[in-house]
């Protein structure tokens, strides 16, 4: 089984910015499709951004233009660069295999709070 383990989260002001990582109890994740969730208190989780095994990417169309995910193999992470942070990006965040019904063991999760 994969252990995955979030980091980077934080307290950080409107339009600032975060990156988040992810790194893998094995060098497997080049592999496979992964993906940055989200989950606010009392919403549904929602995909963020996703990387393909092949190196291409898509992303949520409300994190568009100010998240990149990206991987290094040599390290078996992932990151997610989040720039113009608004107050609706706060909830945990969460990395995994996708699609979820192949998901790994989930990790803790990393907070992400955007507040003045």
């Amino acid at each position: 089984q994969v252990e995955l383990v979030e980091s980077g989260g934080g307290l950080v002001q409107p339009g600032g910015s975060l990156t988040l990582s992810c790194v893998a109890s094995k060098a497997i994740l080049s592999f496979f499709d992964i993906v940055w969730y989200r989950q606010a208190p009392g919403k549904q989780r929602e995909l963020v951004a996703r990387i393909m095994s092949g190196g291409e990417t898509n992303y949520a169309d409300s994190v568009q233009g100010r998240f990149s995910i990206s991987r290094d193999n040599a390290k078996n992470s992932v990151y997610l660069q989040m720039n113009s942070l608004k107050p609706e990006d706060t909830a945990l965040y969460y990395c995994n295999r996708y699609p979820e019904r192949y998901s790994w063991s989930w990790g803790q999760g990393t907070q992400v709070t955007v507040s003045t």
